[in-house]
C-alpha cells in the first residue's frame, strides 16, 4: 500500500482545499451576481414603466400629445443607458406618441389578435426586452365604484437594451477567472515555502531519532531551525543526553504520571458529563418554553384575528336581534381571549414579576356574567347544570382589574366544566369589607367532576403539567392556567386554593381585593313593574334555585318555589291557585324525556298564567324556537343572570349597563382652566365643564394658559397637547415651576394616545389623561378624583337612559345622532360645532393640499391633528375615521407616498361632507 508522504499531505491540505473552496465561493458569488444583473434590468424596467403608465392616463384621456411626448422624452433621456424606445398606443393599438422618431414601433406594438395588457408584461429577446403596461383611467373607476372592471384606455411599451447588462456579466466572468488564477498561484507559492520550511528539518530529525533508537545515544540534531522545530530539536537532544542515566527513573515517573493523568481525566470526564446533562436540561426547558410561546402565538393569534375581523364584518350587515347578540358575544369573547393570550404568551413577564395590575372602574356582575355567557355553551354541550350566585350584599361598582379577574374566572370555570361529565358546576361570589372602601371578594367554583387524587394535588400548581400524564392526554391543556391564576391573584392581594375528593368533585376558590367605586357609573335599578308580582318558579337544582330566588326577592316579587316534580303536579292540578300567578319561570334540563315534561308544563299553564318563561341548559336557537312555539313567551339559556332575567321578565325596564351619570343641579364650587387650540373642542369642553363646576376659564394655546396661571390659581386644568405658540407639555413644565399652580392637577386632553404616549405623558408630569371624544362620565370621574374632597359635598344622581335603537352599521357621511351624543344632547351646541367644522373644511383642505405638495410632514401632522380633534365632536364618522387613521400613520413615520390611498379617501370624504352639508344645515334651520 502506497504511503502518502508529508510533502504530499502539505499539498493536499493547503492547495486542494483552497482550490475547492475558491471554486465554490467564486461560482456561487458569480452566479448570484449574474442573476442580480438579470433581475436588475427587469426591476429597473418595472420601476420606469409603472409611474409612466400612471402619469400617462390623464394626458392620454385629454389627447395632450405634447405633454406625453415631453414626459416619455424626458424618461428616455434620463434612462438612455438601457431604453432604446418608448411608445404610447391608444386603445385601438395605434401609435399615439413615441420618444424615437425613427424607432421601430412595429416591434413595440401588440401583435394582431392579442388583447390589451391588463398588467405589466414583457417579451424577452436575445438583445432586448419589450415591456408593456396598461394605461388605466383610474378617475372613471373611482367615480363609478367599479373596482372589478379596469377602464384601459391604451398601453405604453418600452424597448429595453440588454447589451449593457451582458457586457457587465462578461466582465464579471473574466474578473472572477483572473482572481481565481491569482489565488491558485499564491496558494502554490505558500505550499512550496511550507514544504521547504517543515519537511526537510523533520526528515533530518527522523534520521537522528533512528540512530538514537539503535543505541547511538551520542547522536545529535545540528543546525538552526525555525520556531517550534527548534524547540523540538532541543528536546530530542536533551532526551538523548539524559536517556542513558535516568532511563529507569524516567520510566517510573512516566508510569506514575500516567496513573495520575488517568485519574484526573476520569474526574474531568465525570464533571463534563454532569455539566453537559445540566446544560441540556436547561436548554431543553428553555426550548420547550420558546417553542410553546412561538407555536401558541401563531396558532392562537392567527385564527382569533380572523374570528374578530370577520365577526365585525358580519356585524356591519343587517341582522336580527338574536343574531347580533350572538355575534357581539363572539366578538367580545374573541377579543377578550386574544387579550388574555397576549399576556399568557409573555410568560417571562410573569417569571420576572412585572405583571401590571390595572385599577379601573368596572361592574363585577357584568364581568362575571360575561365570562359565564362565554363558557355556557361548553357546559350545555355536556348537559351540565351551570349556575351563578352573586351575594345581594356585594356592591356592583368596584375598582380593580376586571380583565385579570375574568382570566382567573375563565380558567377555574372552564377546568370545572372540562373535568365534569355529569352533574353541575356552581359558582358563588361573596364579599366582605376589610377597610375603608376596600372589599375582599371570594369566588368559589364547585363541580361534581372526577376530582383530584392526593398525589396529583401536590403538583397541581406546577407549570406545564396537570398532575398526571394520563389527565393531560385525556383532557389536554398547556398546564399553565393554574400557575398564571395563582400569580395573578397574588398580584391582586389575594389567594387561591382548593378542596377535592377523588371521583366526587372539587371546589376551587380564589380571593382578591378591590376598592369600592365611590363615584359609580352604573346602577342596578329594580324593575318597578315587577314589584309585588307573583311568580311560580320551578327548578330542580338547588344552587340555581337559590341564586334565582335571591334575584327575584330583591325585586320584591312574591315567589313560589317548586323543587320537586310531585309538588309541581299538585300545583298544576289546582287551577285556582295557578290563576293567582302573573309569571311562571320553569328551569329544566333538555334530555328527550325532560323536553316532554317541559312541553306538558307549558301546555297546562299557557291558558292560565299570562307570561311563561323557560330557562334551559342549551343555547340552540332551533330548540328555543320550538319551545316558544309550544306556548312559552321566552326561552333563555342558563345560567340565569340578573341582566338576562330582567330583560326576560320586564324588557321595557331593563337597565343599560353603560348608563350615564346625570349630574344634579348643584355644581362643584371650583374654578377650572380648559386649554385647546380648536375652537369647537374648546366650546364643547367648556359646555360640559359648566354643567359640573361653577366657573370655567378657557385659553387657546399654552402661552395664554401660562399667563393665566401666573395670576390666578385653579382647582383643575384640562390641557390639550398639540397647540401652536406653546404646546401642552412645554406649558405644563412652566406652570409647575413658575406659576401659582405648581400643585394643581393637570389632565391631558388629546385626540390620539398610543400606549407609549400615555406613559410619556405621565412621566412628563400630567396627573392623568382623557381622550377625545370626551366622555362625560370620564370627565365627571376626573373632576371627582383630582379636585379637593372637601368641595364634594354632594353625590351625583344615577339615571338610566332609555334604550337607543341600533344604528345602521353602514358608514354615514353626516350622523346627527352621533353629533348630539358628542354635544351632550344639546342641539344648538351640536349645530354650532357642525357648522364651524363645515366652514373650516375648505381652508383645511387647501392647507393640507399645500403641505402635501411641499412635503411638509410636520405641518401635515399639526393640520391633521387639529382636524381630527374637530371631527370627534361634529357627527362626521367617516371623515373622522380616515382623519384618525392618517394621524396614526403619520405619527408612526409612514411615508407620504405610502399614504396616497388614504389621502385620496380623505379628500373624497371632505367633498362628500361639503356636498351634503348645505342641505343638512337647511333642514336643521327649518326644524329649529
Amino acid at each position: 500500500m502506497h504511503k502518502i508522504s508529508l510533502k504530499d499531505w502539505v499539498i493536499l491540505l493547503t492547495i486542494v482545499p483552497t482550490i475547492i473552496i475558491s471554486l465554490l465561493v467564486a461560482g456561487y458569488l458569480s452566479y448570484s451576481r449574474y442573476s442580480e444583473l438579470d433581475q436588475f434590468i427587469y426591476q429597473r424596467a418595472n420601476s420606469i414603466i409603472s409611474p409612466l403608465a400612471i402619469s400617462s392616463a390623464e394626458p392620454l384621456l385629454e389627447k395632450k400629445r405634447d405633454s406625453l411626448r415631453t414626459l416619455i422624452g424626458f424618461s428616455h433621456r434620463s434612462q438612455s443607458d438601457i431604453i432604446k424606445s418608448i411608445a404610447i398606443f391608444t386603445k385601438d393599438n395605434q401609435v399615439f406618441v413615441t420618444s424615437a422618431y425613427h424607432g421601430d414601433t412595429h416591434t413595440l406594438r401588440i401583435k394582431a389578435g392579442q388583447n390589451l395588457p391588463k398588467r405589466i408584461q414583457y417579451d424577452d429577446y436575445d438583445d432586448y426586452l419589450i415591456y408593456r403596461a396598461p394605461i388605466i383611467d383610474e378617475f372613471t373607476t373611482q367615480t363609478t365604484n367599479s373596482a372589478l372592471e379596469m377602464n384601459i384606455i391604451g398601453y405604453i411599451a418600452i424597448q429595453i437594451d440588454k447589451s449593457t447588462i451582458k457586457y457587465a456579466q462578461q466582465q464579471l466572468l473574466i474578473t472572477v477567472f483572473f482572481i481565481l488564477l491569482a489565488g491558485f498561484i499564491i496558494s502554490a507559492w505558500f505550499a512550496y515555502k511550507l514544504i521547504n520550511s517543515v519537511t526537510r528539518p523533520i526528515s533530518s530529525m527522523v534520521l537522528a531519532i533512528d540512530r538514537i533508537r539503535e543505541g547511538k545515544i551520542e547522536s545529535r540534531i545540528s543546525g538552526q531551525l525555525v520556531g517550534e522545530l527548534n524547540f523540538l530539536k532541543n528536546g530530542v537532544n536533551a532526551m538523548a543526553q539524559s536517556l542513558g542515566d535516568y532511563q529507569d527513573e524516567m520510566q517510573r515517573s512516566i508510569d506514575q504520571a500516567t496513573i495520575d493523568l488517568r485519574e484526573s481525566l476520569e474526574q474531568f470526564e465525570i464533571q463534563n458529563v454532569e455539566l453537559d446533562i445540566a446544560k441540556r436540561k436547561a436548554q431543553d426547558a428553555n426550548k420547550v418554553k420558546s417553542e410553546f410561546l412561538a407555536n401558541m402565538s401563531h396558532e392562537l393569534r392567527t385564527p382569533l384575528n380572523g374570528v374578530i375581523g370577520f365577526t365585525r364584518q358580519v356585524l356591519k350587515t343587517p341582522l336580527s336581534d338574536t343574531q347580533r347578540d350572538h355575534l357581539q358575544t363572539i366578538e367580545r369573547s374573541a377579543a377578550s381571549l386574544l387579550s388574555i393570550i397576549n399576556d399568557i404568551l409573555d410568560f417571562s413577564k410573569l417569571d420576572a414579576g412585572k405583571m401590571i395590575i390595572e385599577n379601573i372602574p368596572f361592574s363585577i356582575r357584568e364581568s362575571i356574567e360575561e365570562t359565564l355567557t362565554l363558557l355556557a355553551p361548553s357546559a350545555h354541550k355536556k348537559n351540565i347544570e351551570l349556575s351563578l350566585r352573586v351575594s345581594p350584599q356585594l356592591p356592583d361598582t368596584l375598582i380593580g382589574d376586571a380583565m385579570r379577574i375574568k382570566q382567573v374566572m375563565v380558567n377555574l370555570a372552564s377546568n370545572a366544566i372540562k373535568f365534569t361529565d355529569k352533574g353541575s358546576v356552581d359558582i358563588n361570589l361573596e364579599g366582605n369589607v376589610i377597610g375603608k372602601n376596600l372589599y375582599k371578594i371570594r369566588v368559589t367554583v364547585q363541580d361534581t367532576g372526577i376530582g383530584i387524587s392526593n398525589q396529583q394535588q401536590n403538583s397541581i400548581f406546577e407549570a406545564f403539567g396537570q398532575g398526571d400524564k394520563s389527565v393531560t392526554r385525556i383532557y389536554g391543556g398547556t398546564g399553565l392556567g393554574l400557575v398564571i391564576s395563582q400569580r395573578l391573584v397574588s398580584e391582586m392581594h389575594g389567594g387561591i386554593g382548593f378542596e377535592s375528593v377523588e371521583n366526587e368533585g372539587s371546589t376551587f376558590w380564589f380571593t382578591f381585593q378591590c376598592e369600592l367605586n365611590t363615584i359609580p357609573t352604573v346602577q342596578l335599578s329594580t324593575p318597578e313593574s315587577l314589584s309585588g308580582k307573583a311568580i311560580l318558579y320551578y327548578e330542580l337544582h338547588a344552587a340555581s334555585r337559590l341564586a334565582t330566588s335571591e334575584i327575584l326577592a330583591s325585586w320584591q316579587m312574591k315567589i313560589t318555589c317548586i323543587s320537586k316534580r310531585s309538588e309541581m303536579d299538585i300545583i298544576l292540578a289546582d287551577k285556582k291557585m295557578l290563576s293567582s300567578f302573573d309569571f311562571a319561570l320553569i328551569g329544566h334540563d333538555v334530555t328527550p324525556s325532560a323536553l316532554n315534561d317541559v312541553k306538558k308544563f307549558v301546555f297546562t299553564l299557557k291558558d292560565i298564567i299570562p307570561s311563561i318563561h323557560l330557562a334551559i341548559n342549551s343555547n340552540s336557537p332551533s330548540l328555543h324556537e320550538a319551545l316558544i312555539s309550544s306556548g312559552a313567551k321566552t326561552c333563555i339559556s342558563k345560567p340565569i343572570t340578573l341582566q338576562r332575567l330582567s330583560k326576560t321578565l320586564s324588557p321595557t325596564t331593563t337597565p343599560e349597563i353603560n348608563s350615564l351619570i346625570e349630574v344634579s343641579e348643584q355644581k362643584v364650587p371650583i374654578k377650572v382652566l380648559a386649554v385647546d387650540d380648536n375652537e369647537a373642542n374648546l366650546k364643547l369642553i367648556n359646555e360640559l365643564l359648566l354643567e359640573q363646576v361653577h366657573d370655567v376659564t378657557t385659553a387657546t394655546d399654552g402661552a395664554q394658559a401660562v399667563e393665566l396661571c401666573r395670576h390666578e390659581k385653579f382647582a383643575l386644568i384640562f390641557m390639550d397637547i398639540q397647540m401652536p405658540v406653546l404646546d401642552g407639555i412645554s406649558a405644563l413644565s412652566i406652570i409647575r415651576q413658575q406659576t401659582l399652580n405648581e400643585h394643581t392637577p393637570i389632565i391631558a386632553v388629546t385626540a390620539h394616545v398610543f400606549g407609549e404616549e400615555k406613559d410619556k405623558l405621565l412621566e412628563n408630569g400630567f396627573n392623568s389623561f382623557i381622550t377625545k371624544p370626551i366622555d362625560e362620565a370620564m370627565l365627571h370621574h376626573s373632576i371627582y378624583e383630582y379636585c379637593d374632597s372637601t368641595l364634594l359635598a354632594y353625590r351625583p344622581e344615577l339615571v338610566t337612559p332609555s334604550p337607543v335603537a341600533i344604528r345602521s352599521s353602514r358608514p354615514k357621511i353626516i350622523d346627527w345622532k352621533l353629533a348630539l351624543q358628542r354635544a351632550g344632547q344639546k342641539k344648538m351646541l351640536a349645530k354650532d360645532m357642525f357648522v364651524g367644522l363645515v366652514n373650516s373644511l375648505p381652508e383645511s383642505k387647501a392647507n393640507i393640499s399645500e403641505a402635501l405638495i411641499s412635503q411638509d410632514i410636520e405641518q401635515l401632522k399639526v393640520l391633521i391633528h387639529k382636524l381630527n380633534g374637530a371631527c370627534c365632536y361634529s357627527g362626521v364618522p367617516s371623515l373622522g375615521k380616515v382623519t384618525h387613521e392618517l394621524e396614526t400613520e403619520l405619527k408612526r413615520g409612514i411615508g407620504l407616498d405610502d399614504l396616497q390611498p388614504e389621502f385620496f379617501e380623505f379628500f373624497e370624504q371632505i367633498d362628500l361632507v361639503l356636498e351634503d352639508a348645505e342641505v343638512f344645515i337647511t333642514k336643521l334651520e327649518n326644524q329649529s
